[in-house]
């Protein structure tokens, strides 16, 4: 069934590409590009994981639930993309993350998987609970019961429920997407069967890109995008960091996880919401490889020292050339950075996206250094291309979606986040970090999970 509606709605994205119509179902439900986009992904991912949990969990006294479980998840997203009622929004909304606990603590006999199914659902309630004081103030502000029309209305009401309701909306959207200080709900989340953390990471934590592009008039209105930006980007250096500390192989992913979630947020608070839901997309693809491949890394490898990174000359003039030539390539297809505003940032942040995940794949690749050299650029080059052409797509199949396009000005911030960036990417690369004592205790532990998360009673 699952495949049948990923079926049915890339058959439409195909069909209707170019001119996305939009449904409406009274003043309850509305579908349009965007909301099929969303379904055809959750589909996807939601198919292979059940496929791919039917042999993993083979023997499992609750595998029936689990996948039952799957289900239901995929269908409270499909139906919070939906909603065009503000109580059916912030219903699916809570819906979501009370079966993403089930599915955390789907082992009701381990009692670690307890506690941060407990943890996980206290977050997502008080993400829900933010939700529906916005969407409660919004009512009183406008007198309306529908998202469309409380948008619509949004220039009339007074700057203190544009701004409170905004404030409000974020905190739901950064808990739900494990951004800084709510991430640890996320690295307590490993107890998850590995079928479980692909659903996690490949399509719940994208929940902030999605409730940020539906209220994307609203975070305008408010002028709050400058704090989303700063929201995201400081995530975005710690994560990084403390991905580099790890040893478990699920803690190194959800760090990876958090890092580009941050990015996500970041690319909103630039005004490219369609840009944020093309992250989405693509690191959904890319995570939900990584966990369900995640035990055949462990299996076929062996503890050993953290490798001793040293930075050739000639490697860092062809990384930067590559990431030149790539973004001159995104702002030929799409257009952005071609301007001094925000798409020089967009066209920054796609840039180093591609450029990790490329060197993640090389680092883990058996080549030569000559291959690395040869191979590096191809893949910059070639990376960045898919993400503009990805990018195109799903902005057209928005275009019905208000302001989900919008650069704002370039200020002092932005410039200094980049500067940062690229510092903090060198400081990576070379190892520095490990010399500094405090700043590694530091990062290791708000990188920990919650104590009782991990192994702390007696076992029979």
């Amino acid at each position: 069934m699952t495949w049948l509606i990923f079926l049915v709605n890339a058959t439409l994205i195909v069909y209707y590409f170019s001119d996305f119509p939009s449904w409406n179902f009274g003043n309850l439900f509305q579908i349009n590009g965007f909301s099929i986009v969303i379904w055809t992904v959750v589909a996807f991912f939601s198919a292979i994981v059940q496929m791919y949990a039917t042999n993993y969990m083979k023997g499992f006294k609750k595998k029936q639930s689990f996948l039952l479980y799957c289900l239901g998840f995929s269908f409270s997203v499909m139906l919070f993309v939906i909603s065009n009622n503000v109580f059916l929004l912030v219903f699916f909304w809570l819906l979501m993350g009370l079966i993403m606990s089930k599915l955390i603590g789907i082992d009701s006999e381990w009692k670690e998987a307890q506690h941060a199914a407990k943890f996980a659902r206290l977050n997502y309630i008080g993400g829900s609970l933010f939700l529906a004081i916005a969407i409660g103030i919004l009512v009183y502000g406008t007198g309306t019961f529908t998202k469309n029309e409380i948008l619509a209305n949004i220039y009339t009401v007074p700057q203190w429920i544009t701004t409170i309701s905004a404030l409000c909306i974020i905190v739901a959207a950064i808990i739900q997407s494990a951004i800084f200080p709510f991430h640890r709900w996320l690295l307590s989340a490993m107890t998850s069967p590995t079928p479980a953390s692909a659903l996690m990471h490949a399509g719940f934590v994208n929940g902030a890109g999605i409730l940020l592009t539906l209220f994307a008039p609203l975070l305008f209105t408010a002028n709050v995008l400058l704090l989303i930006f700063i929201i995201g980007g400081l995530t975005a250096i710690v994560a990084q960091f403390s991905k580099l500390m790890q040893v478990n192989v699920k803690q190194k992913l959800a760090c990876s996880t958090i890092a580009q979630m941050s990015f996500m947020v970041m690319q909103c608070g630039l005004g490219f919401f369609s840009a944020a839901i093309t992250h989405l997309i693509l690191h959904g693809f890319y995570k939900a490889y990584l966990f369900l491949s995640a035990g055949e890394e462990i299996k076929n490898s062996l503890p050993k020292k953290p490798d001793s990174i040293v930075i050739k000359p000639l490697q860092a003039i062809i990384i930067t050339f590559s990431a030149v030539i790539g973004g001159l390539l995104f702002g030929y297809i799409t257009g952005k950075g071609l301007s001094i505003d925000s798409g020089l940032f967009l066209t920054f942040i796609v840039a180093i996206t591609v450029g990790q995940v490329v060197y993640n794949i090389l680092n883990q690749a058996s080549l030569s250094s000559t291959q690395k050299f040869l191979v590096t650029p191809i893949l910059i080059i070639l990376g960045i291309g898919v993400y503009a052409l990805v990018f195109n797509g799903v902005t057209i199949l928005m275009h019905d979606m208000p302001m989900a396009n919008m650069p704002i000005a370039l200020t002092p911030i932005h410039i200094i986040f980049g500067v940062v960036f690229l510092i903090g990417f060198h400081i990576m690369l070379s190892g520095v970090y490990r010399k500094i004592p405090w700043l590694y205790v530091k990062l290791m532990n708000i990188s920990q999970p919650i104590s009782k998360s991990i192994i702390s009673f007696k076992t029979k």
